[in-house]
């Protein structure tokens, strides 16, 4: 699914007229002829000398090993056998004792924008002192007046006085467009050490109450959901259909095991970004059987038509761009705690609702089957309670498989992170100093993309491994320290938290832009700017400066929130693959028989990687190659996979 730069507010007065210049218009008919030889003088007055022109007064707003492995499922064998072949299947191996992969989750400078507008002036209309008066340019590209005693007068120049709107408030006064906002500390290990979003802004819209508020039904009578405004559903549908032509591989999952009903009692309650490939996942889930109940995991990421569209399907659905804490929580209280209805499976990302059913309903998880955890916050989360000994039931990594690490993580973060910046700051890239903080796949991604823009890198790491990569690929490896005061944009991409401190952004240059390209919203020390003596001054969605007493200020994304899918979109096709390893990896847990998997974390079995993989190669008219059974034979393997063990690492 960030950045711009440079001092904003400064303005120019531009000269009426052109600096070409023109021939003086001949002498009416009427005037004696005057002879060639004589020379005629002109005197030039100054209109300037009589009159002092006005000055343009501008107010500047700007200053691991993995275990043998198991059997798959019959059923995940079932939906996988059209395109995989009779190879032996393999299952997940547990990986407690593995590490999350290095990568974050999921995946000078140009004039930073201001609120403030002011009237541009316009050239001032010229009027004639005399009808006998002539019309003329004088050569300085003035307009001069001519009259008929052959005198040249430059008219006068009127200059409008610019003054923009002084439109800075304190952060404490600045009015919010939804009730229940609150600063008290979230519960969740996502957004604890960081207050609530308590400026946070909605989308436009003419209707401000809050969607907790309003009674709505679909067109069938249901009103289990709540969305932003149900009406838009006609055009959420719209947006679906056309992820569906984009992702492949899910739909080819659908039409192939929609007739067996993998999930057919499977009760799934998901909490993931609310967007249109979400939505023909849980149509995909819901073809296949399930029951789905959803809310969304970024308060800024919902697309509210999507909700809407689902909704109207009849899928239970709790989300709209620009909640609260406050409405986040109570969204994925509705999913949950609901009479006659009780989750087995959860699907999650970065770990929030997982992390709720623990503290508020933990008797639910006598129920439930597993856990899919897509996020590289969520899995860490996992593997903290494994080792604890609180994780009591099975999780999938899928975070961590060959298809969600390379292509959602490394390929969609290369394409969106320059999507994202671009319609927050519409700023060019070239001669940008930018420094990535992770190397993992999403910084891979961030860096190549800002390095084929013609920008200057600079990479933060703590992994040698990674740190080594990025120097081998031509970044100079820093400390934040070390360049914080030179680069223009500032990118966070490293799962961690206070990754970029109040330090850090008291030593930012003058309009430094500030983004986040991990899951979680503490890489960014953004509690520590909700200060009296710093102003919040917003500027568009999603983006706000932040200003010092000294007038010095940054541009903060997303309010350090993930900035791609708050700020942008993802492509449609790489989310297409993470999606089907997620229906995948639903569908191996909810059928595995008792007692194969523990209560631990696992990872997505080699054979469904290539099975997704193999699903998305029809798009690009691609042939892959056979081996011969002599070549098999030679390589010890299987004639249609898995191709590379465990531990090999594309």
């Amino acid at each position: 699914m960030e950045g711009r730069s440079g001092g904003m507010g400064e303005g120019r007065g531009r000269e009426a007229g052109g600096g070409a210049e023109q021939e003086l218009e001949p002498e009416p008919e009427s005037e004696p002829a005057v002879a060639v030889e004589a020379v005629m003088s002109v005197q030039v007055v100054s209109a300037a000398a009589a009159a002092k022109v006005p000055e343009v007064e501008l107010k500047d707003l700007s200053p691991s090993e993995a275990q043998p492995q198991l059997a798959l499922s019959t059923a995940a064998v079932s939906a996988m056998a059209p395109a995989a072949g009779g190879g032996d299947p393999e299952a997940p191996a547990p990986a407690g004792e593995r590490p999350p992969a290095p990568g974050p989750g999921s995946g000078p400078a140009a004039a930073a924008l201001s609120p403030a507008a002011g009237k541009v002036p316009q050239a001032s209309a010229m009027k004639r002192s005399d009808p006998h008066h002539q019309h003329q340019r004088h050569r300085d590209g003035g307009e001069a007046l001519v009259s008929p005693d052959g005198t040249v007068t430059e008219a006068p120049r009127t200059v409008k006085k610019i003054q923009f709107a002084d439109q800075k408030q304190e952060f404490n006064k600045r009015p919010t467009k939804i009730g229940r906002r609150s600063l008290s500390r979230s519960i969740s290990q996502s957004s604890t050490d960081s207050y609530s979003s308590a400026a946070s802004y909605t989308d436009s819209s003419d209707d401000e109450t809050s969607p907790r508020d309003k009674q709505q039904k679909n067109s069938k009578g249901s009103g289990d959901f709540c969305v932003k405004n149900i009406k838009q559903a006609e055009f959420g549908r719209r947006e679906i259909e056309i992820a569906e032509q984009e992702m492949p591989a899910l739909m080819a999952l659908r039409k192939r095991a929609q007739g067996e009903k993998p999930l057919a009692g499977a009760k799934i309650v998901g909490c993931t970004h609310i967007t249109a490939q979400t939505a023909v996942l849980m149509e995909t889930l819901g073809a296949l059987g399930a029951q789905c109940r959803w809310a969304a995991c970024n308060i800024y990421s919902t697309l509210n038509e999507v909700a809407a569209a689902l909704a109207e399907s009849g899928f239970p659905v709790f989300a709209w761009k620009g909640e609260s804490e406050d409405d986040f929580w109570w969204c994925i209280d509705r999913c949950v705690n609901v009479e006659g209805w009780q989750p087995n499976m959860i699907l999650d990302d970065g770990g929030d609702l997982t992390h709720w059913i623990y503290k508020k309903y933990p008797n639910m998880f006598k129920k439930i089957k597993g856990i899919v955890e897509e996020s590289v916050t969520g899995v860490h989360r996992l593997y903290q309670l494994s080792k604890a000994g609180k994780l009591c039931v099975p999780a999938m990594n899928v975070n961590d498989s060959v298809t969600k690490q390379k292509f959602d993580n490394l390929y969609c973060c290369r394409e969106s992170i320059l999507d994202g910046l671009k319609r927050t700051t519409d700023m060019m890239f070239g001669g940008k100093q930018v420094v990535v903080c992770g190397y993992g796949e999403v910084g891979k991604g961030c860096c190549a993309a800002l390095k084929a823009m013609g920008s200057i890198v600079y990479v933060t790491e703590i992994d040698p491994i990674c740190a080594l990569q990025a120097c081998m690929d031509g970044f100079r490896l820093v400390k934040l320290n070390e360049v914080i005061r030179q680069v223009d944009i500032v990118i966070t991409c490293t799962g961690n938290k206070n990754v970029v401190t109040r330090e850090h952004l008291d030593r930012m240059k003058n309009s430094c832009i500030v983004c986040n390209m991990g899951h979680s919203n503490t890489e960014i020390d953004v509690a520590s700017l909700r200060t009296p003596e710093l102003t919040w001054e917003r500027v568009r969605s999603q983006v706000d400066h932040v200003i010092w007493p000294d007038g010095k200020r940054i541009v903060l994304l997303a309010e350090g929130r993930l900035l791609n899918l708050s700020c942008s979109t993802v492509p449609t096709f790489v989310l297409s693959i993470t999606a089907t390893t997620q229906a995948l990896a639903l569908i191996e847990l909810y059928n595995a028989p008792e007692g194969r998997y523990k209560q631990d974390v696992y990872l997505l079995p080699k054979k469904m990687d290539e099975y997704v993989a193999s699903l998305h190669l029809p798009t690009f008219d691609a042939h892959l190659t056979e081996l011969t059974d002599e070549q098999a034979k030679y390589l010890g393997l299987n004639k249609n996979g898995p191709f590379k063990p465990n531990y090999y690492r594309y």
